[in-house]
């Protein structure tokens, strides 16, 4: 049973809370103020936006003393033929023990900023083209608001944050234009690699942009199937293992199919997709390569070993299994059992009286069939 009520209730208790959200919006919003205001640093400034799950809505609710996070890119006029990645970096240092001293430590790509109550990952990049310098400053690029927030959004000049909204007389002229004019296409951004010496290519905005699209054709319910898959694997064990975040998310994009019309329907389509279709690797012991939105030639999977991935299709199995009983079931306490069985105890127990069977659902006709947007 697709049990829409109590996957609601489910969803809620496993986004982050209200003061997790404010703790984030707090943490991003004075590290990209200090930025702005330092003097030292206001030649290398170009813009400043949030990236990963926090701005794509995937986020979940940390568990085991974890903190929230949040990702920030700080794109920069530091030229790669001049600064080697180490150099780049080093430039930003001054500021990070002004304003965060004994609180900052140099990633492998960033710079990793540990608050009491948010971790916050300060990604720099090298210089874009100067051709797309008011782009980068745009509302559409600068705004706070997810994805799930302003279901609207648009990269183009036209569109307005929520903030602009409120303060322009023409908002909702611009929002109509927003709404027909094309969308920027963007060049990668280029990020240091300190243990590689080398920039590479990013783009956050594509990530972006394709979970909107995403999400539009599975009527909303990609980013919860996302948030449902996440929980799964991290109430797996102590620590999280590989796959684990954008990783983790892109193989839910390569296989949760569009047209879904439930968070259940693509849960369980979702956990089938990938035994069938990454099964073949696991007989080569090998694993898939996926391609980064608008890097095609960066695998996300890169660091994930085969053996790791084995393992996580291997508890895939189990689950999608599991998720296709709890799905068929016509018994409302079976059903909601077999949820919190997968899920874990966020998933709300089903009522006392709750063994009726039917209690208005529709059995299925057929096996579930990806893409055709009806599911056994």
């Amino acid at each position: 049973m697709e049990l829409k009520s109590d996957f609601d209730t489910f969803l809620r208790d496993i986004r982050p809370t209200a003061s997790m959200l404010a703790d984030c919006q707090t943490g991003h919003t004075t590290l990209r103020e200090r930025l702005n205001a330092d003097k030292d640093l206001q030649p290398y400034l170009v813009s400043d936006f949030l990236q990963g799950s926090y701005r794509r809505s995937t986020a979940v609710r940390p568990l085991n003393g974890k903190r929230s996070d949040v990702d920030i890119i700080v794109v920069t006029k530091i030229s790669e033929s001049e600064y080697s990645p180490k150099e780049a970096m080093k430039i930003f240092e001054p500021f990070l023990d002004r304003y965060y001293k004994d609180k900052w430590q140099t990633q492998g790509r960033s710079f990793g900023i540990e608050l009491t109550d948010v971790d916050m990952d300060l990604v720099i990049t090298s210089a874009p083209s100067e051709s797309e310098y008011g782009i980068l400053t745009s509302d559409a690029v600068k705004t706070d608001e997810d994805i799930a927030i302003v279901q609207d959004w648009r990269l183009n000049p036209s569109w307005l944050s929520l903030q602009s909204r409120r303060l322009r007389f023409d908002a909702k002229v611009l929002l109509e234009v927003a709404k027909e004019q094309a969308e920027w296409k963007l060049n990668p951004l280029r990020i240091p690699d300190r243990d590689a010496d080398i920039w590479e290519d990013t783009h956050p905005l594509e990530q972006i942009c394709w979970t909107r699209d995403k999400n539009k054709n599975t009527d909303g319910h990609f980013v919860n199937v996302v948030k449902c898959v996440k929980w799964w694997w991290l109430k797996q064990f102590d620590e999280p293992l590989p796959p684990k975040g954008f990783p983790l998310e892109r193989i839910v994009g390569d296989c949760c199919p569009d047209g879904i019309t439930s968070v259940a329907e693509g849960l369980v389509s979702t956990l089938e997709a990938i035994i069938s279709k990454y099964g073949f690797y696991i007989t080569l012991n090998s694993k898939p390569q996926l391609p980064d939105y608008g890097v095609p030639g960066h695998d996300v999977l890169k660091r994930v070993t085969a053996e790791e991935f084995a393992e996580f299709y291997h508890h895939t199995k189990t689950a999608a299994s599991l998720a296709r009983q709890a799905y068929d079931s016509t018994d409302r306490k079976e059903s909601g059992n077999l949820w919190r069985e997968l899920l874990g105890n966020k998933f709300p127990p089903p009522p006392d009286n709750g063994g009726s069977k039917n209690s208005g659902y529709t059995p299925p006709t057929g096996p579930a069939v990806p893409g055709s947007g009806r599911f056994a």
